[in-house]
């Protein structure tokens, strides 16, 4: 069993060309969604022999502080698969990010995983000025307005979904790996949805996929956001290589706003 953050991070991973104006839609957002010590905690549910059982959980937390003398959002992902899962596919991963309080742009993205013994530790800092990032492997270049792995979730958190129609496309630029993915996500709509922690209003949407180990490629994933302020991931239901996952919302602090698309507890 994979990393419940690589099903969390990965899910918004798709390859492919936009266009420069639609890129530059993005440039420049701001944050209306999320505040200091907000801590979210999903749980990952797996069914390969048509039950879901839990596999593994990740908690996200924010943290304002600073970095070279300027104030930052400090995003911090923590996963690990559970005690049985360890058995199979032990787990222990570590996600950090640094953005700008105001542009939302990542200064240093700190990856440090350990995936059933492959481990990979990448410590990244970017000049949005320069459009360069020096990681542990070198100097590259990037694109305007770039995100990491981790800003990018909450940088997807500040869209506007109401000035979409359904079927829309909502591209950014995302730095993983040390290569440049140029990504989008489709936007489905608004419906309620049933999760393991309630009934929400929320939107739809689509993240296109690059095929690799866990995931096929194409739009086979569905995520769903609360239809609120928060913009709270609240669900994601996939197929994967072997059974399919669930990955739901199970607990969270520190809200910015209230959580309004709430409709009823479980």
């Amino acid at each position: 069993m994979n990393t419940v953050l690589k099903i969390m991070l990965l899910m918004f991973v798709y390859m492919n060309s936009v266009t420069a104006k639609a890129q530059s839609d993005f440039c420049g957002i701001k944050n209306t969604s999320f505040q200091n010590g907000e801590t979210v905690t999903m749980k990952v549910f797996y069914n390969a022999l048509g039950a879901y059982v839990g596999a593994g959980e990740a908690t996200f937390s924010v943290k304002l502080t600073r970095y070279n003398d300027k104030p930052v959002y400090h995003f911090l992902g923590e996963g690990k698969s559970y005690a049985f899962f360890d058995n199979f596919f032990k787990v222990r991963d570590r996600y950090e990010s640094f953005v700008d309080t105001a542009s939302l742009l990542p200064y240093k993205f700190i990856r440090n995983v350990d995936e059933g013994g492959h481990k990979i530790y990448n410590n990244v800092t970017f000049n949005q000025e320069t459009n360069t990032a020096v990681s542990t492997n070198g100097v590259f270049k990037i694109t305007d307005c770039i995100q990491d792995v981790v800003s990018s979730v909450y940088y997807a958190r500040n869209i506007d979904f109401e000035k979409y129609k359904p079927g829309d496309k909502i591209p950014f630029d995302m730095f993983l790996d040390d290569e440049i993915y140029h990504l989008y996500i489709r936007y489905l709509g608004k419906e309620k949805v049933k999760t393991r922690y309630g009934r929400f209003h929320a939107y739809k949407f689509k993240p296109l996929l690059v095929k690799g180990t866990i995931f096929e490629g194409g739009e086979k994933m569905t995520a769903w956001i609360s239809a609120d302020d928060n913009r709270l991931l609240l669900r994601v239901d996939s197929p994967i290589s072997v059974g399919s996952i669930k990955v739901d919302m199970m607990g969270y602090r520190n809200l910015r706003h209230p959580l309004k698309s709430l409709i009823s507890t479980r």
